[in-house]
């Protein structure tokens, strides 16, 4: 009996555990929808002037309209798009009517249309700020001779341009063949279900486990 009833306790001690954290996952769940709610909310919002300053963790995904001229010179981002495949985001420096100049990101372009001219002067442009997180430990220097870099660094790429560390994600076409490709939340993982779904399925085999050596151990006892 001492041994079943080790088995016992055993199996439930760590079946707990395991819907435990399947349940925090659950919890954590209704956590993230509720923050990716509250940014898409943010998103779709009215647009706003550009403010006098900016706070990157304050002011992510602002929505902001404004008015002015699409300068020249450009840098392009190494990206892919799905069903689409390899391209460009092209970045570039944008003149407001008050004479700052920030960045917008006019959106994607394909491969064989990296250097194609583009509609330049003055425009309105609708988008949202951001101040993307893509820079890691892997991720490659700008390949500054070929104009190809591999993430959006806002502070390189405001000190390459010459405007403020502050770039406008284009909501608004600025080009004909340029496709805008606006924030959204698509991007912030949300993989609490999937977790979820580990834990209880871990703890349903934990429970199957211990149900056959409590089994087992008894038919022992018994033989």
């Amino acid at each position: 009996m001492g041994r079943l009833a080790f088995l016992l306790i055993f199996g439930l001690s760590g079946a707990a555990i395991l819907i435990g954290l399947g349940v925090w996952q659950v919890q954590r769940l209704a956590w993230k929808e509720g923050v990716l709610a509250e940014i898409d909310s943010r998103i779709a919002a009215d647009p706003v002037g550009l403010p006098a300053t900016f706070e990157p963790d304050a002011d992510r995904y602002l929505p902001v309209a404004v008015t002015g001229e699409m300068l020249g010179q450009e840098l392009h981002v190494l990206v892919s798009v799905k069903r689409v495949g390899a391209g460009y985001r092209v970045i570039a420096p944008f003149e407001t009517e008050t004479g700052r100049r920030v960045m917008v990101d006019r959106g994607f372009v394909p491969t064989d249309a990296k250097n194609t001219a583009r509609m330049l002067g003055a425009m309105d442009v609708t988008g949202n700020l951001h101040w993307p997180r893509e820079i890691d430990s892997y991720t490659p220097e700008p390949d500054v001779a070929g104009n190809t870099w591999f993430a959006r660094d806002v502070p390189a790429m405001a000190d390459a341009l010459g405007t403020e560390p502050v770039l406008i994600v284009a909501k608004s076409q600025t080009d004909p063949s340029v496709t805008p490709l606006p924030v959204d939340t698509s991007g912030i993982p949300n993989d609490h279900l999937e977790y979820a779904i580990t834990w209880f399925s871990l703890a349903l085999i934990w429970v199957a486990m211990t149900a056959y050596f409590l089994w087992r151990s008894r038919a022992r006892t018994e033989s």
